[in-house]
């Protein structure tokens, strides 16, 4: 079955998992790893999704965003789409442990390491400045995330105010706000990470905001793998369990992470081995025990 977006219902049960709007309704196969049929990605037609994006545009945008991995060292494989396709289900059932993130490709926010847990890590970001989107309504984070990206790309390859070409950065994030209950659009913001160079004076862009983060507290957990709509859940209740009993979890609890938290995603789509993604949950250090 599949799971949606956690729901802020289920705050009282600390899982993080999304209730079926309706038990009539069936939902098309959202995840990428379910189904490979383009049909079953098209919203029902008694809901119709402004965010669903027709198979011509997605295929090309992935042929613009195929020009990016190559400054990733990922190489492009369109020639390989049958065998890419086995190899994105056999990743998505065997995918590797999580492991550090590795920035020395691309540029990435800096952060220090407060203190570290079991399950989590306390990070301070200082500065960062994301590029973001317009908040997205969709049953489905691996849509909205895919809208947003595709968005954003054509935003760093000179799709801007002053036609100019930016760098690529990581991680890709989601700021995820989940819906209040059944019928059950939750509401996301996609963002890329803004270079140092550009962040003086970053190009404005039509339906784009920038935000300039102060400094900032977050509870980080990793994970491996492809991200779904359903491992969001799961991880996000993994870290918010992880913190209970710990001398941050009243300072986490007070940031209400099921009214917002936060994916990041550090891999091109073509990577299959090594992957890495978090869980972010923010929060004011000024309430927390040190």
């Amino acid at each position: 079955m599949i799971q949606f977006i956690p729901s802020k219902l289920q705050l009282s049960t600390k899982i993080f998992h999304h209730s079926i709007c309706t038990t009539t309704f069936q939902f098309p196969s959202l995840d990428y790893k379910k189904s490979s049929n383009v049909e079953a990605h098209k919203p029902q037609k008694s809901r119709p999704n402004p965010h669903y994006t027709p198979p011509s545009q997605l295929h090309s945008g992935l042929q613009r965003a195929g020009q990016v991995f190559d400054k990733m060292r990922v190489p492009s494989c369109f020639a390989l789409l049958p065998l890419l396709i086995i190899l994105f289900l056999l990743a998505a059932t065997h995918a590797a442990a999580a492991v550090a993130p590795s920035c020395e490709r691309i540029e990435c926010p800096g952060y220090d390491v407060v203190d570290e847990g079991n399950g989590f890590e306390i990070r301070r970001y200082s500065y960062p400045v994301w590029m973001s989107t317009s908040a997205i309504d969709d049953i489905s984070f691996v849509n909205a995330t895919r809208g947003g990206f595709l968005q954003l790309f054509d935003y760093i390859q000179g799709k801007n105010k002053y036609g100019e070409e930016i760098e690529m950065t990581a991680p890709v994030i989601t700021q995820i706000s989940p819906s209040d209950g059944p019928f059950c659009a939750s509401s996301f913001v996609v963002s890329f990470y803004v270079p140092k160079k550009n962040q003086a004076n970053p190009p404005p862009a039509e339906g784009l905001h920038l935000q300039k983060w102060g400094v900032k507290y977050a509870a980080v957990r990793q994970f491996g793998g492809f991200v779904s709509d359903g491992s969001i859940g799961r991880e996000a209740g993994a870290l918010y369990s992880s913190l209970e009993g710990s001398s941050w979890f009243n300072a986490v609890n007070k940031g209400d992470p099921t009214s917002t938290y936060t994916v990041a995603q550090y891999n091109s789509p073509f990577e299959f081995t090594g992957r890495v993604n978090e869980i972010w949950m923010m929060f004011d250090v000024d309430s927390a025990s040190i």
